[in-house]
């Protein structure tokens, strides 16, 4: 009997990483490149948060650097795990006075917190760089 699962189980966080990955880059992308950093933080100001230039650049920077790290499969952990709380905090802050369906609501943000909380526990998955290099240098 053959277990077709086990073959291709090492591509399982593939799909979800690339999926992630673009999604946060896309974001972080147009946060700075069409709204701009001033534009950003004037989004930031009217939910309320404090400082929000400082919360527009660190989301900003969350958004593109984490993303490429869950696409690459580096520091996926450590990225998961700021993009979580980043979620966190969309959710409380700006859709949770939507109710649950999207555009308003917080599907959207559950749905990428479930997926940064799978990177953030398990990891980027076997073929990622970071398990690559890992194998390669136990080699």
């Amino acid at each position: 009997m053959i277990h077709t699962g086990a073959r291709f189980a090492k591509w399982g966080m593939l799909p979800l990483r690339i999926v992630v990955g673009l999604v946060f880059l896309m974001h972080g992308g147009q946060k700075l490149f069409v709204f701009g950093l001033s534009g950003t933080a004037d989004i930031m100001g009217k939910l309320g948060l404090p400082l929000p230039l400082v919360a527009a650049a660190v989301v900003i920077a969350v958004e593109l650097l984490g993303g490429l790290a869950i696409l690459l499969g580096v520091f996926a952990r450590l990225a998961g795990a700021l993009l979580a709380f980043e979620m966190v905090v969309a959710i409380l802050v700006a859709r949770l006075a939507g109710g649950f369906f999207a555009p308003y609501g917080y599907e959207f943000e559950l749905t990428l917190l479930g997926a940064c909380l799978t990177f953030a526990l398990n990891g980027p998955g076997q073929m990622s760089a970071e398990e690559i290099w890992h194998r390669s240098s136990k080699v």
